[in-house]
């Protein structure tokens, strides 16, 4: 070997990074570095041995799905949790004389967050905080002032409809006819109100308000959308508000990406407390990609209204294979 080869050996044996080359067999063909932490076995137990062999189901399926895509040709950025720590990593095409042959891949420690990314999340979660309270505020301005009067208009208008009721006919079927307008106006000032206030889920229960939500969904969704809520479960209100959210942050994201034909929410008891899931049967994502549009505001919102009532959030996902969004009570020792 050549002074620059084993420069090259050394270089990549003593990297704090992993770094490893698969085949279109789907076999690891060299690694380099602690391969534990990502794959969770060593260079020595990985090498020459296919992903489906070498790992469990899950993660198996889960990278074999990602090296079919850079052995078409794409470049995947990736931020994953190891067992301590969270992954940096990048996979790419390794390509001889023009073909893809190989499909490569390096992993790094990386901080939780860093500085920059850390201050973006507060921004975006003080901005969430901040359009919580106009959207109460807005909500309760519709309820306590627009309603109200209008409320007060339409009683009056009744007075006027029967005070003219023999002396005027034409006058007060002309009365009956702004009082129908009047109606539907104050039906969509209701509906407007319900739909800003988050603490309606509060006052009208969550099975009723996601009752309501699906209805609206289905205006705009051709396919199958089914709930199913635990009668017997009793929810704390502050709780049901935020699996409220969650769950209608997680039915937007799938009828506006994922494709799917039918969309289930879920609320049921566990050992722990309450569990919601949303599930779909789209195309799915990797939760990993960093470049696939996945991380939005959708998903810190739902971070957010997790963090907020003390829940844990799991996105489970693999692409065809639809989404599965579960916040819970989190598990005490």
């Amino acid at each position: 070997m050549s002074d620059a080869g084993r420069l090259c050996e050394a270089f990549l044996e003593q990297s704090p990074a992993c770094h490893w080359i698969v085949g279109k067999d789907l076999a690891f063909k060299l690694i380099y570095g602690n391969a534990t932490s990502v794959f969770g076995k060593s260079a020595v137990q990985l090498t020459g041995q296919s992903i489906p062999d070498a790992l469990p189901p899950g993660p198996a399926q889960v990278w074999a799905n990602r090296f079919a895509r850079v052995l078409c040709g794409e470049i995947l950025r990736l931020r994953e949790r190891g067992a301590s720590t969270p992954w940096q990593i990048t996979l790419f095409p390794l390509r001889f004389e023009d073909e893809i042959r190989y499909a490569a891949g390096t992993a790094r420690e990386a901080a939780p967050w860093s500085t920059a990314e850390q201050e973006l999340r507060n921004t975006v979660l003080s901005a969430l905080k901040a359009q919580e309270f106009e959207r109460t505020t807005v909500a309760k301005f519709l309820h306590d002032v627009v309603g109200q009067n209008l409320t007060a208009l339409g009683l009056q208008l009744d007075l006027a409809r029967m005070d003219l009721e023999t002396v005027s006919p034409e006058t007060r079927d002309r009365i009956a006819e702004v009082q129908q307008v009047l109606e539907s106006v104050m039906e969509q000032v209701r509906e407007y109100s319900y739909h800003l206030n988050p603490s309606a889920v509060e006052r009208a229960g969550l099975r009723s308000a996601l009752d309501r939500l699906t209805g609206h969904i289905r205006e705009r969704f051709a396919g199958g959308l089914r709930v199913n809520v635990d009668p017997s479960l009793k929810i704390d209100p502050k709780i049901a508000s935020a699996l409220y959210q969650i769950a209608a942050e997680a039915v937007a994201n799938a009828v506006q990406h994922s494709s799917c034909s039918a969309i289930e929410i879920a609320v049921k008891s566990t050992r722990s407390g309450p569990s919601l899931e949303v599930r779909d049967n789209g195309r799915g994502f990797d939760p990993a990609d960093i470049l696939g549009g996945s991380r939005g505001l959708g998903l810190l919102s739902m971070e957010h209204y997790a963090a907020q009532a003390g829940l844990e959030l799991a996105i489970t996902s693999h692409p065809g294979t639809g989404t599965t969004v579960r916040a819970a009570a989190m598990e005490t020792d």
